[in-house]
């Protein structure tokens, strides 16, 4: 990882290299971010950007010996702590995997704990940094460095050590060898041993700004167009990962708003006929009754996300009320049906419209029967209509 790598995160990128033009490298920081924010990525970078050799102007050389090695993160003097799945009573210490580290790294270097953890162990047990890594951690910082001036140590999760090692690291952290820099990155600061929380400096990031985070999008899912990219990037709060993941369940959520705007314009039609139009209101109700039929019989899974779906966007239509569109967060597609559907959702019916669906998802998660479920919530939004 270079900076350039880095998506977004302007501001401190800028703060870690006048830490390096001054000659004032803090030997502990702590990088306090929320998941997907870039923190990792970061420390990598500002880890390869200490260690250059070369001529560094706002990013490290990418031609010295130093940066060769940092391409497969190989460089002796470039160390990692992270979260392990101990097998039986056996010991474990973070070099056992290190190799698998570096390559799902380099694979993609924007990922969750859990999806380290399912790299790691298939079974899904859990990940933890054991005692053992307390000492493993003073053997290495105890030997001189290689070839860079500093040594560096990039502790990913601190919360997830073992309360022996927090111990272990707090010792070395107090007194550290000389050019030494732990970079501690964290996603829960509040769970960081607190002696270790007071004796390190803090780096605080914010989700990925949303213009750096629409590019970002557009570069790795070509065929997204740029207004569904911020959509998403906006969607997300600033975290890829959900970016993401939005990005590639656009067709689930595709099919849910198909489905929602089925139900509010059937139970609508039905709530707001004239006698001259009753033909329209029994073609309404029968097909509300194939709609309940046919979500009946999608699988219960689905049924409860499109439950969760349809609560959130009723929660944005409403908030559509306020006339302040930086507080909406709806794709391309829920925009357009939502700019002619908000003025339904208001305060005089929202809280039922969420207490109805939220009742019909608990439902159908104790196995009521679907078809009774959704028919039984269209006809209380007709209801809700008429309000």
């Amino acid at each position: 990882m270079y900076f350039r790598d880095v998506i977004g995160q302007e501001e401190i990128k800028e703060r870690l290299r006048q830490m390096v033009a001054e000659g004032r490298i803090p030997h502990a920081l702590l990088f306090d971010g929320p998941e997907g924010c870039g923190s990792l990525p970061m420390a990598l970078a500002f880890a390869r950007y200490i260690c250059c050799t070369g001529e560094k102007g706002t990013d490290a050389c990418g031609k010295c010996p130093s940066c060769v090695k940092f391409n497969k993160l190989a460089h002796p003097d470039l160390h990692f702590v992270f979260p392990v799945v101990k097998k039986g009573s056996s010991k474990i210490v973070c070099d056992d995997v290190v190799k698998q580290w570096r390559e799902f790294i380099l694979r993609q270097p924007y990922f969750s704990y859990n999806d380290w953890t399912l790299d790691l162990s298939p079974d899904n047990k859990q990940a933890m940094i054991y005692a053992d890594e307390g000492d493993e951690i003073i053997r290495k910082l105890s030997l001189k460095s290689y070839e860079s001036d500093y040594k560096v140590m990039v502790v990913w999760l601190p919360e997830k050590m073992n309360a022996n090692c927090s111990n272990r690291l707090l010792k070395i952290i107090e007194e550290p060898p000389a050019k030494t820099v732990f970079i501690l990155v964290t996603e829960n600061a509040e769970a960081v041993l607190g002696t270790i929380y007071s004796r390190t400096q803090h780096i605080h990031f914010h989700g990925i700004d949303t213009n750096s985070l629409t590019q970002a999008m557009m570069r790795e899912f070509p065929m997204l167009s740029e207004a569904d990219a911020r959509a998403y990037a906006r969607l997300s709060k600033g975290n890829i990962l959900r970016a993401r993941e939005l990005a590639r369940n656009s067709d689930e959520d595709s099919q849910n708003l198909s489905q929602f705007i089925r139900c509010m314009r059937g139970a609508y039609t039905i709530a707001n006929f004239s006698a001259q139009k009753k033909v329209e209101k029994q073609d309404a109700l029968i097909d509300l009754k194939t709609w309940s039929e046919e979500m009946a019989k999608i699988g219960r899974e689905r049924q409860k996300q499109f439950f969760a779906y349809s609560q959130r966007l009723i929660r944005e239509n409403f908030i559509m009320n306020m006339q302040q569109p930086e507080l909406n967060y709806l794709s391309t597609a829920e925009s357009a049906f939502s700019s002619k559907f908000f003025p339904f959702i208001n305060t005089r019916n929202v809280e039922s419209f969420m207490k109805e669906f939220d009742l019909a998802e608990r439902h159908i998660e104790q196995n009521a029967n679907g078809r009774m479920v959704f028919f039984d919530l269209a006809l209380k939004c007709i209801l809700l209509f008429k309000r």
